[in-house]
C-alpha cells in the first residue's frame, strides 16, 4: 500500500505545471503562429471596415458631376439605381426634386438655384436678367431663374424653383453662348454683349429701364465693345438696341 501511495504522488508531481513551463508552452505557441502567419498582410481597422457604399460614393465624387446630378448621369458612371438609392439612405446624397439629387458634403453657393435649374433643364441656357447677375451688369437681383430652352421644347415643371422660360431659335440657340459652369454643374450663359442685346429684344419681360441700364453698365465696365453689341444686333436685330447705338455714336 505505501509503495502505491508513493508511486500516486509521483504520477501528480509530475503532471503538475510551473510557471516556467507555462512561459515556454507559450513561446512555443507563439513561433508556431508566426510561422504560420508569414505572407499574410494584415488589413488595417479602416479598410475592414469599408464597405461598398463608401467605394460607390468615392467612384461618384470621381464622376465629376457636379453638386446636382440626374440618375441617368449616374448610371452613365457606372452606378446603379440601386447604389443611388443606398446612398441616399445613409446621407451620403439628398433627394432634392423630382428626378434630381445633391451630394450631401456640397457647400450651397450664391448659385445654387442656378445649378438646380440647368442639372434639371440641361439643355437649356442661362439668359436676360440671371444672366445679367452672373456678369454683374446692373443692379437686377431676379427672384426667377431665366432660361432659354429650344423654340419647340416642353415647358420643365421645378416646384422648387421658380423658372422663367422664354424660347430661343435659330441663330439666336448659338450666338454669344458661352460654356460655363454652376457649382460644378455644366451650363450654357449668353455672353455680357449678348445678354444686353437679349434685354431690348425682350424689352417687355424685362422692362427698359433694365435694358438701358445694362447697356450703360456694362459699357462702363467694358463687359464688351460697341462693335461686339453691333455684331449681335446684326444677325439678332433690334431697333431698341439699334436706337441705343446710334445715340452712342452721335
Amino acid at each position: 500500500m505505501q509503495r502505491d501511495a508513493a508511486a500516486e504522488r509521483t504520477k501528480r508531481r509530475d503532471l503538475c505545471i510551473t510557471p516556467d513551463v507555462l512561459f515556454q508552452a507559450l513561446r512555443v505557441d507563439a513561433s508556431l503562429n508566426c510561422a504560420q502567419n508569414v505572407g499574410t498582410v494584415t488589413q488595417p481597422a479602416d479598410k475592414l471596415s469599408a464597405s461598398p457604399a463608401a467605394d460607390t460614393a468615392a467612384r461618384l465624387r470621381a464622376a465629376g458631376l457636379g453638386a446636382f446630378f440626374r440618375p441617368s448621369q449616374v448610371e452613365a458612371a457606372g452606378i446603379t439605381r440601386e447604389q443611388l438609392r443606398t446612398l441616399f439612405q445613409r446621407g451620403t446624397v439628398e433627394h432634392v426634386g423630382r428626378g434630381l439629387y445633391r451630394m450631401g458634403d456640397a457647400e450651397p453657393t450664391e448659385d445654387y438655384s442656378l445649378a438646380m435649374a440647368c442639372a434639371r433643364v440641361p439643355n437649356s441656357i442661362v439668359c436676360l436678367l440671371s444672366a445679367l447677375r452672373v456678369h454683374d451688369i446692373g443692379t437686377q437681383a431676379p427672384a426667377e431663374v431665366w432660361l432659354a430652352i429650344p423654340h419647340k421644347a416642353r415647358s420643365p415643371r421645378l416646384p422648387e424653383l421658380r423658372l422663367r422660360i422664354v424660347r430661343f431659335s435659330g441663330p439666336a440657340w448659338t450666338l454669344g453662348v458661352q460654356e460655363t459652369t454652376f457649382e460644378g454643374v455644366p451650363a450654357r450663359i449668353t455672353s455680357p454683349a449678348r445678354t444686353v442685346a437679349d434685354c431690348f429684344r425682350f424689352e417687355r419681360l424685362v422692362g427698359r429701364e433694365a435694358a438701358i441700364e445694362a447697356f450703360q453698365d456694362g459699357l462702363r465696365q467694358r463687359k464688351f465693345t460697341i462693335a461686339e453689341l453691333s455684331r449681335v444686333e446684326e444677325f439678332l436685330p433690334s431697333r431698341r438696341l439699334s436706337a441705343a447705338l446710334d445715340m452712342r455714336s452721335i
